[in-house]
């Protein structure tokens, strides 16, 4: 964050964290400061890639931010739904459909969940670079902030996994580096989320879903950690597990980008959003994230000279010369999400086919 004196804002309260006693997912933590060295590098790496090779979700810390700045990002993260009339925020809502991307609001009750339910969570997309969009007035003061915030996670977070996701797959450091540029065409943003407290009918008629199990679509998200315990992961022993909050922490997952460029050597994970435990329930539940994706124009094709990808056998979802670029494989997941005609498989698993690839939803 700017050393400059900070512009005051509200400060966003959250809830206080589970006192019951959860099936908690049993991920590894990995002290991202080591990354600095070659050393640390070598240390890490094979971590990182049992990791991404098994659960597909790990925790960072030792990121570079203070526990205070910590703080101030989940009070920025609420800004653009606790400070901007409703008014106002349509002016600035995306059109997600048709574009295929985020930018802007996603606005509550856009997605359907189950039996007529509509979800009840807003966010709101930046573009990394952050000003070549408009924003509401009452982020106007923040803009260096969340552009500072864009850069560390991407700079600070993003590229030394990236480096060790390379080395995990035996290729040069910045193999996947050189493909997530800060400054080059493409759409990794940074998210701002709200989820809202549902009536009861609503939590019976989804069986207490929020937001579907499904992958994420780029490569790597980074989830700020908070406390409100909701997001599960479906473990590779087929049961759901929740993410424990580790202060201060990053939940760090692989999506189908880096499944794709891996051909299978990591794993994007099913997760979802389900309703919170008997003592958070009627809190809000306010999430900081940064999507990363490659370049638009990167083909999703398997990186072949990976000498461990070939020991292991390559997994293609796709043929080579049918494969989407980024730009194309982004546009079609954001366009369809929550919004296209899903095809019931049994009572868990529903299907859509998004170039030529079938995208499951957990139920």
């Amino acid at each position: 964050m700017p050393a400059t004196t900070l512009p005051s804002i509200p400060h966003y309260v959250a809830a206080p964290p589970t006192q019951e006693e959860l099936e908690w997912a049993d991920l590894p933590v990995i002290d991202i400061s080591k990354a600095a060295t070659p050393e640390g590098r070598a240390e890490l790496a094979p971590r990182v890639r049992d990791a991404m090779r098994t659960q597909g979700f790990l925790y960072i810390v030792n990121h570079g931010y203070t526990e205070a700045q910590n703080e101030r990002v989940f009070d920025i993260a609420d800004l653009p739904f606790a400070q901007v009339p409703e008014d106002e925020k349509k002016q600035f809502v995306g059109d997600i459909k048709q574009t295929g991307s985020f930018r802007g609001y996603k606005p509550r009750s856009y997605w359907h969940i189950a039996n007529g339910v509509r979800d009840q969570l807003e966010h709101y997309n930046s573009h990394r670079s952050i000003y070549t969009q408009e924003h509401p007035k009452a982020l106007q003061p923040v803009l260096p902030e969340i552009r500072a915030f864009a850069e560390h996670n991407h700079y600070n977070v993003l590229h030394p996994i990236l480096r060790l996701l390379a080395r995990g797959m035996e290729l040069p450091e910045d193999t996947l580096v050189n493909i997530h540029g800060f400054d080059s065409k493409g759409e990794t943003y940074v998210r701002f989320m709200k989820y809202y407290p549902r009536t009861e009918d609503e939590e019976t008629k989804t069986n207490k879903v929020w937001l579907k199990g499904h992958t994420d679509f780029g490569t790597i998200t980074i989830l700020w950690s908070q406390p409100v315990s909701a997001l599960q992961i479906l473990s590779p022993d087929g049961k759901w597990r929740w993410i424990k909050h580790v202060p201060n922490a990053l939940v760090v997952n692989a999506g189908d980008g880096l499944e794709f460029l891996s051909g299978g050597f990591y794993k994007a994970t099913i997760h979802r959003v389900i309703q919170p435990p008997d003592d958070q329930r009627g809190y809000t539940r306010v999430g900081a994230f940064y999507f990363a994706m490659t370049d638009d124009d990167i083909k999703l094709v398997p990186l072949a000279e990976s000498p461990a990808l070939q020991r292991a056998g390559i997994t293609r979802r796709f043929d080579d010369a049918d494969a989407p670029t980024t730009e194309q494989w982004r546009r079609a997941r954001t366009s369809a999400y929550g919004q296209s005609e899903l095809k019931k498989k049994d009572e868990v698993v529903e299907e859509e086919v998004i170039n030529g690839v079938v995208v499951k939803h957990y139920n």
